[in-house]
């Protein structure tokens, strides 16, 4: 996928915040997939950051400030593509959606992570959008356009996996 089909398919009832408005973006992410399994079980695989790893291979070390699961405010710290993270926790809507800051721990938030979780029948639509800018973002869209996109496919196929599990 390239950033072009991504901003077109993209998620319009994404809420972002001043800074992180997809069509400025130096490199975008969109990734949806039905999960046949109720969003607020969905949710608690979301919220419950810290066994990430034990089923999505592209985190690490996620430790939560104040908490054992992610909620309004929280900072995380936790490592993802190989880089050691910071992120921030800025909207939290229970079941439906919650939204981070990402960035190098001491910089400027420089990527914003959303899922949003939308009830189709017994199943969910589960969207993840994420928006990085800065020449971080810039360099990465330039040697491996897909790279987010791909991680996110398989944060959604885990997900999948651990949320229709018995």
């Amino acid at each position: 996928m390239t950033m072009e089909q991504d901003l077109a398919d993209r998620e319009k009832d994404i809420h972002w915040p001043e800074g992180f408005n997809p069509s400025q973006a130096d490199l975008f992410s969109h990734n949806a997939l039905l999960i046949n399994a109720s969003c607020e079980r969905i949710w608690g695989h979301i919220v419950d950051a810290t066994k990430w790893p034990q089923w999505y291979p592209n985190s690490k070390d996620v430790r939560i400030d104040g908490g054992d699961v992610l909620k309004e405010g929280n900072v995380f710290h936790w490592s993802t593509f190989g880089l050691p993270l910071e992120s921030k926790i800025n909207e939290f809507v229970p079941y439906r959606r919650i939204g981070w800051y990402g960035y190098a721990p001491g910089t400027a938030p420089s990527f914003y992570h959303t899922w949003y979780l939308k009830p189709q029948g017994d199943a969910c639509l589960v969207v993840t959008d994420e928006v990085g800018k800065g020449k971080d973002a810039a360099h990465l869209r330039e040697t491996d356009e897909s790279l987010m996109h791909r991680g996110h496919d398989l944060w959604l196929a885990t997900l999948k996996w651990m949320s229709e599990a018995k």
